[in-house]
C-alpha cells in the first residue's frame, strides 16, 4: 500500500511539473532552430518574451517577473545589482555538465565569482554602424555623432544607460567606469548638445536602430556589433567600426530568476546552450564571439578572422567592460535621467 501511495505521489509531482520553459531575452538573440531543437529534445514548450535594455529587464523582474520567467539573459554589469536584490537563483552545477566547456577566462568573472548565479552566453562590443555610401571611409572618431560639424545626417544613440554614458566618457578621455562628477557632468552637457541637433533621431535599442538604417532613415547608429553584423548580412552598403576613442565590451549571461516556475527546465536549457555544437550555431547565427571554448573551433572561419566579431589586440586596448560601481551607480542614474528628460 505504501508503495502504491509513493508511486501515486511521484506520478502526481511529475504531472504537476510545468511543461514549458519561459525565456526572457533580448530581441532576436537566439536562433529559432535552436529553440525548436531544444523543444524536440526535452518535450518542453519554449515561450519567449523580449526586452531591449538591461534596465528594462531589471524593472520587469522587480515588478513581479522574478516569478514569471525561467531563464533570463542579463549583461555583466547589471548582475551584482540583481544578486544584491535577491533576484537570482544559485545554479545547481551538478545539472550543468557542459559548464566544463566555458573558457577559463569567463569561468570566474568579477561580477559573479565562481559562476554562482550565471554562465556566459555571448560577448561583444558596442560600436558604430554606418552607411558606406555616406561615409566613404570608416569613421575614426565618435565626433561624427558628438561634433555638430562632423555629422553627416540622421543618427541614433543607444538607449542603454551605462553603454551610452561609457562611450561619452571615452570620448572625453575618461574610463567608461569613471565616477568623477566633473567628467560625468561633461558627458551630460555633451549628450544634451547632441539631442538639440536636427540630425538626432532619438535613443534606440539595437534592433530598432538597425531597422532605421535599413530603411534609409539614418546614416549612423550606436549599436551592438552583433546587431550590426546580423542586420547587414554581407550587404556592402553597411559596415561597423569601433572609433579610436574606444567603447564598451559586454558579456551576456544565462541566469535563473529567484522564483522561476520551472528551475529544472532552466538548468536543462542552460546545459543545452553550453553544448559545443549548439554554442557554435548560436555564435554563427548572432555573428558573435562566444565564451564557449569548445564551440569556438566549430565556428565559421570568416567570423573568427573578422575584427568586428573578435576585436584585434589594438582594439582591445581601448575597450572596457562595464563594472558595477555600487553606491556610485546613483551618479549614472541621475545623469541618465537628466539626459533623457531634458
Amino acid at each position: 500500500m505504501k508503495r502504491l501511495l509513493t508511486l501515486a505521489l511521484l506520478l502526481g509531482l511529475a504531472l504537476a511539473q510545468p511543461k514549458e520553459l519561459r525565456l526572457y531575452t533580448w530581441t532576436e538573440y537566439i536562433e529559432p532552430a535552436i529553440v525548436t531543437d531544444f523543444e524536440k529534445a526535452t518535450g518542453l514548450k519554449v515561450r519567449i518574451s523580449y526586452y531591449e535594455s538591461n534596465e528594462e529587464l531589471l524593472a520587469k523582474l522587480q515588478a513581479g517577473g522574478v516569478s514569471q520567467y525561467d531563464v533570463i539573459v542579463p549583461s555583466d554589469f547589471i548582475i551584482p545589482s540583481m544578486i544584491q536584490l535577491g533576484l537570482l537563483r544559485p545554479l545547481d552545477k551538478s545539472k550543468i555538465p557542459n559548464l566544463k566547456n566555458l573558457d577559463p577566462k569567463f569561468a570566474n568573472p568579477p561580477f559573479d565569482p565562481s559562476n554562482t548565479y550565471t554562465v556566459g552566453y555571448l560577448w561583444g562590443t558596442v560600436g558604430l554602424m554606418y552607411r558606406t555610401d555616406v561615409f566613404k571611409t570608416p569613421p575614426t572618431s565618435w565626433a561624427v555623432l558628438f561634433d555638430l560639424k562632423e555629422q553627416k545626417g540622421a543618427f541614433t544613440l543607444m538607449d542603454s544607460q551605462r553603454e551610452m554614458l561609457g562611450i561619452g566618457l571615452r570620448y572625453i578621455g575618461q574610463s567608461v567606469n569613471s565616477t568623477d562628477p566633473a567628467s560625468v557632468k561633461k558627458v551630460i552637457d555633451l549628450m544634451l548638445s547632441v539631442k538639440r541637433s536636427s540630425n538626432f533621431k532619438g535613443f534606440q535599442g539595437g534592433v530598432s536602430a538597425t531597422k532605421l538604417l535599413l530603411g534609409n532613415q539614418a546614416v549612423a547608429a550606436v549599436v551592438y556589433n552583433q546587431d550590426a553584423l546580423r542586420t547587414a548580412a554581407g550587404n556592402p552598403k553597411y559596415s561597423f567600426t569601433i572609433p579610436k576613442e574606444g567603447s564598451t565590451l559586454f558579456l551576456d549571461n544565462l541566469a535563473i530568476p529567484a522564483k522561476a516556475p520551472n528551475p529544472e527546465a532552466a538548468h536543462r536549457f542552460i546545459n543545452f546552450i553550453l553544448d559545443a555544437k549548439i554554442g557554435a550555431r548560436l555564435a554563427n547565427y548572432q555573428n558573435s564571439a562566444t565564451p564557449n571554448a569548445a564551440a569556438k573551433p566549430l565556428m565559421k572561419p570568416e567570423l573568427l578572422k573578422n575584427p568586428a566579431v573578435w576585436p584585434t589586440d589594438e582594439q582591445m586596448k581601448v575597450l572596457e567592460f562595464i563594472l558595477d560601481q555600487g553606491k556610485n551607480n546613483r551618479l549614472y542614474d541621475e545623469a541618465w535621467t537628466q539626459i533623457k528628460s531634458r
